[in-house]
């Protein structure tokens, strides 16, 4: 059996006015994620940590940000894209462990539908997709609610 590790990491600014989308849903807020996309962090670092596992690069390289038809894209569809590449390649999802670093909205009532979305768009259990939410204290960047971060290890398998 062949296994392989990755990791992701995304952060966009937070600015009022705009939608805050994670995991694949729409979270209440005053602020939302500034992006090319629909600015879904949580999303782009799971992308990011399954391209890298399978040595496929990164997330830019392969819907970068200077195409138009990336503009205001469903990070679900970029998902399902990526999940096909890594088939393409021969692997399968083993596990997936993430965290959102935000200090505000407070998201844990939304992590269930975060993981059961996530986990539809990638054709795998949601026993296998594991989000987590911290704050910083109100220190830095996503303290003083600039911005929203997110962190993400994956597990590959070789079919």
């Amino acid at each position: 059996m062949k296994i392989r590790t990755g990791t992701g990491y995304d952060v966009h600014k937070l600015v009022e006015g705009k939608t805050l989308t994670l995991g694949g849903i729409v979270i209440p807020h005053t602020k939302g994620s500034l992006g090319h996309s629909d600015g879904d962090v949580l999303i782009h670092s799971v992308c990011d940590a399954l391209l890298g596992a399978a040595n496929l690069r990164d997330i830019g390289f392969h819907f970068p940000d200077t195409e138009k038809k990336y503009k205001g894209i469903d990070s679900k569809i970029l998902l399902k894209k990526v999940i096909k590449l890594i088939k393409d390649k021969g692997y399968e999802i083993g596990n997936i462990d993430s965290t959102i670093v935000l200090q505000n909205p407070k998201i844990k009532d939304f992590i269930p539908e975060m993981k059961i979305v996530l986990a539809d768009t990638m054709q795998i259990s949601e026993d296998a997709v594991s989000v987590k939410a911290t704050t910083t204290e109100n220190l830095g960047f996503t303290g003083r609610e600039e911005g929203i971060a997110a962190y993400a290890s994956v597990l590959i398998v070789k079919k």
